[in-house]
């Protein structure tokens, strides 16, 4: 039988587009601060206002409901109004990987079509090198420090009129389309509805115990936004409850502990690598951190030891979640009260959401609890599929709703999950998705290796580090810190290959499957 969630349903969520909580908040919240970006603030009455400018802009560019434009950008207040400017429009907001380089930024441009790229200033130049390898043509809308600057983001908002918000089907019509690696392969769209995105807001708002976020909070924002986790877990419940944001753009502990110092943050979303790195830092134990109500990790495990021994640095309850980007991203938070909680579990399923732990070998039959099989869940933040590939959709998404995470755990009586393994061959680095084929792919293309295979070695810093086993062409003397130079000009920093070692041929099935396993095996 089906183990529903512990939590109360919130039904009816009350149908409506995501740019809708700013436009609610703007006028319950004025001229509370929204957002603190360094040295500039901004209202929510003025967010809004800047939205439907962006939104205007877009109409007077030709954008038509359900266009794509992409928002390249590392965190700042300009990502969260266009953000609202896009969906506003009526088009779909692709927010693309910040660190990604050349050839992956094109990728997603040209599977997603955007026709329009808002972009920072520092990302100016990568972004003309990816044009280069993008068929279509793309316009950009570049961010500059230089806010008079002639066609910049804030130029042109300078010259346009608030846009009346276009007429969305929330369940029908997209809003956002970010990318994953699903289970295997190159990224893929990622088809979220503007009701997928909502009812994941409002239960993260439903949550108990001081949980959720609340008008009086100040929340650190040093996720990405482009990320799903910034975006739905951080940004929007933040503008929906009225809670001011913090942002920060590069990730530097002393920073990261003074922005929490002097900001007062009240509810700290991070991961693991962070929560190691503070368990190790020197410097935490001489901040006033005792504004922190608690903590909460999510995008990769963390082991119950490790949850004990941050919560006892940061002096405040911690807690796990858990989420895929296919999932808006959230099914699980544990519970904040101590008498709920249970340290190592990523807590029972969210309100109106289902679940259950399946045989791997036949997704047909439920496990008891205690037992170890596949987690599948079902509920309104389930996307809608993959763009333009059905036969992943299909793969994943069950013709009655069940979505196969293909993650391993184990589900006891009262629902509480633990997450003990993955199915699927996906290396987590530091909360980032790193899909073997694609950097398999990319090392055979250097004309001194004649095949590779790519694992996730366990390391405790960053969770995982993609490892090479390369077969060397004939003849060849390529070292290894050759390969990982080689891989690091090709892609984001979160891919780059950490270790590599040589092989005389790679493990594999008589259809030609690699067999990661054999080789995970080894360095077990």
């Amino acid at each position: 039988m089906v183990r529903n969630t512990t939590r109360p349903s919130l039904k009816p969520y009350g149908i409506h587009p995501i740019h809708d909580i700013l436009r609610t908040a703007a006028s319950k919240y004025p001229d509370k601060t929204a957002i603190i970006d360094g040295d500039s603030s901004y209202t929510f009455s003025g967010l809004e206002n800047f939205s439907s400018k962006f939104s205007g802009a877009l109409k007077t560019l030709g954008v038509l409901q359900s266009d794509r434009i992409g928002i390249l950008a590392p965190n700042c207040a300009e990502f969260v109004i266009a953000f609202y400017g896009i969906t506003r429009s009526g088009a779909v907001a692709s927010t693309i990987n910040s660190g990604y380089r050349e050839r992956e930024i094109a990728h997603q441009v040209q599977d997603s079509g955007c026709q329009i790229l808002v972009v920072h200033e520092s990302l100016s130049e990568i972004l003309d090198e990816a044009k280069k390898l993008i068929k279509n043509d793309v316009r950009s809308i570049v961010i500059t420090t230089d806010k008079t600057k002639q066609g910049s983001f804030w130029q042109l908002l300078s010259q346009v009129e608030a846009y009346t918000a276009t007429d969305i089907d929330p369940e029908k019509d997209l809003a956002a389309l970010p990318y994953s690696s699903g289970t295997t392969g190159l990224t893929k769209g990622v088809m979220l509805s503007h009701f997928n995105l909502v009812s994941n807001v409002k239960q993260l708002m439903g949550l108990s115990g001081g949980a959720s976020m609340a008008e009086d909070d100040v929340i650190l924002v040093h996720l990405p936004l482009f990320h799903i986790y910034g975006m739905n877990v951080l940004m929007n419940p933040c503008i929906a409850a009225g809670a001011t944001q913090v942002m920060m753009r590069r990730f530097d502990m002393e920073e990261f502990l003074s922005i929490i110092e002097n900001h007062r943050i009240t509810k700290l979303f991070t991961v693991p690598p962070v929560g190691l790195g503070l368990s190790q830092y020197p410097g935490v134990a001489s901040r006033d951190l005792s504004c922190l109500k608690f903590a909460m990790f999510g995008a990769a495990p963390l082991s119950s030891k490790l949850q004990v021994k941050i919560s006892e640095v940061l002096n405040c309850p911690v807690i796990q979640g858990y989420g895929m980007t296919e999932l808006s991203p959230v099914t699980n938070i544990d519970f904040m009260e101590p008498n709920l909680f249970k340290a190592g579990s990523i807590g029972p399923a969210l309100a109106d959401t289902e679940e259950k732990i399946v045989d791997t070998e036949d997704p047909t039959k439920e496990l008891k609890p205690g037992e170890i099989g596949e987690l599948v869940v079902r509920g309104p933040q389930v996307m809608k599929g993959y763009l333009n590939n059905p036969e992943a959709t299909e793969e994943t998404i069950t013709s009655d709703g069940w979505f196969h995470t293909g993650d391993i755990g184990k589900m006891d009586e009262e629902g509480y999950v633990w997450i003990l393994d993955r199915k699927k061959e996906l290396i987590k680095y530091k909360g980032f998705q790193v899909p073997p084929a694609e950097l398999e792919g990319l090392l055979i293309e250097h004309p001194e290796i004649s095949d590779a295979a790519v694992i996730g070695k366990p390391d405790e810093e960053s969770g995982e580090i993609p490892k090479a086993f390369v077969v060397k062409s004939a003849g060849s003397n390529i070292s290894e810190d050759e390969i990982m130079s080689f891989v690091s000009s090709k892609v984001s920093t979160f891919k780059h290959v950490r270790e590599v070692e040589f092989v005389e041929v790679i493990p594999k099935n008589p259809s030609g499957k690699i067999l990661r396993r054999l080789l995970k095996d080894q360095q077990e």
